[in-house]
């Protein structure tokens, strides 16, 4: 089969095209999906140079989001037959393994999982849309409704609104009837959000945005009013922790699910004991959010946004991307 392969922590160039990988055999209790489709996560940017104290086995097929249908049943798995359309979850909760990471994901024509992570795909939902919605859209999900409980009517600021978790987390607030505000690094990326249904937009890279969420929200106080978000969500952490938490009212809630920018900021605590602010953290997805997401992409009430389709054998252009920050939504790669 073809396959997208590292042999080892490196760049985007050490991405290796194989056109003649060895197909994967299902075992007791599994199955191997021909791909539909896969998109990438910055989690993989991580997993490709490595990530301190975690040793992954190589060489390595990345890829943690995938769709497909079933081509192969092992032993021992009474309830799937070939030709069955699947989302995969891509942790192995009996292992905890996560697909991409600790065993090999689905940039490649052929993927094997556990029968226990596959779940049913509607005819009437994509492959590549089922492949945008695990660990963007599910973390996004938990994130925002099981753990961050968004409200009708609260302020709602979202950094980093125009990568995969972001833009689910627009439409899931909108869809709580928040108040959204986004932060990207373009008009453009802003103008999309806004189309998504974002109500007002910062540009981080021409205006400083915890000045304007003060400027146009007001400055928050203990006493005398209650000015700022009811909520900023950040997974970027770096240098836009303690700005965040200076965006927050007094009782108000940071969400994070990440650091994409660095994961120890510089730190505050006076502003947390002072506004007695709330730190929330969301950690991954179950699987009852996977279902629920499907549900709300077949009711039209959630879309998931592609930025590109590519081919497998153009992975390093995709990664490249990713990289680059130039994505809106999420990048997908089919054979």
């Amino acid at each position: 089969m073809q396959a997208q392969v590292i042999r080892g922590h490196g760049d985007i160039d050490d991405i290796t095209f194989e056109a003649n990988w060895p197909d994967p055999v299902p075992g007791a209790g599994e199955v191997v999906l021909r791909v539909g489709a896969c998109s990438l996560n910055y989690h993989d940017l991580f997993t490709l140079r490595g990530m301190p104290g975690i040793k992954l086995g190589m060489p390595l097929i990345m890829g943690i989001d995938v769709a497909g249908d079933v081509a192969s049943v092992g032993p021992d798995v009474p309830d799937w037959k070939v030709g069955d359309r699947v989302m995969v979850d891509p942790i192995n909760r009996q292992l905890g393994k996560l697909l991409g990471e600790a065993m090999d994901g689905g940039l490649a024509e052929r993927v094997k999982v556990s029968a226990a992570q596959l779940v049913p795909l509607p005819d009437d939902v994509s492959y590549e849309a089922a492949a945008a919605l695990p660990v963007a859209y599910g973390t996004a999900y938990r994130m925002m409704l099981a753990r961050g409980k968004i409200a009708a009517g609260e302020k709602v600021l979202i950094l980093g609104a125009s990568g995969g978790v972001g833009t689910c987390c627009v439409q899931l607030a909108k869809l709580a009837g928040a108040h959204v505000v986004v932060a990207a690094s373009s008009e453009d990326k802003l103008a999309r959000l806004k189309a998504l249904g974002a109500d007002d937009g910062i540009n981080y890279k021409s205006d400083d945005f915890m000045k304007e969420v003060h400027r146009r929200y007001g400055k928050p106080r203990f006493f005398g009013g209650a000015s700022g978000m009811d909520v900023v969500v950040n997974f970027t952490g770096g240098d836009t922790w303690v700005p965040s938490l200076r965006c927050l009212r007094p009782e108000g809630r940071l969400l994070t699910c990440g650091a994409t920018a660095g994961f120890d900021p510089k730190e505050d605590i006076r502003y947390i004991w002072t506004f007695e602010l709330t730190i929330v953290g969301s950690n991954g997805w179950l699987r009852e959010d996977l279902e629920a997401l499907l549900g709300l992409v077949r009711s039209g009430k959630l879309v998931p946004v592609i930025d590109q389709r590519l081919a497998l054998k153009d992975a390093r252009a995709a990664f490249r991307r990713l990289d680059e920050r130039a994505v809106f939504g999420k990048v997908i790669l089919a054979p």
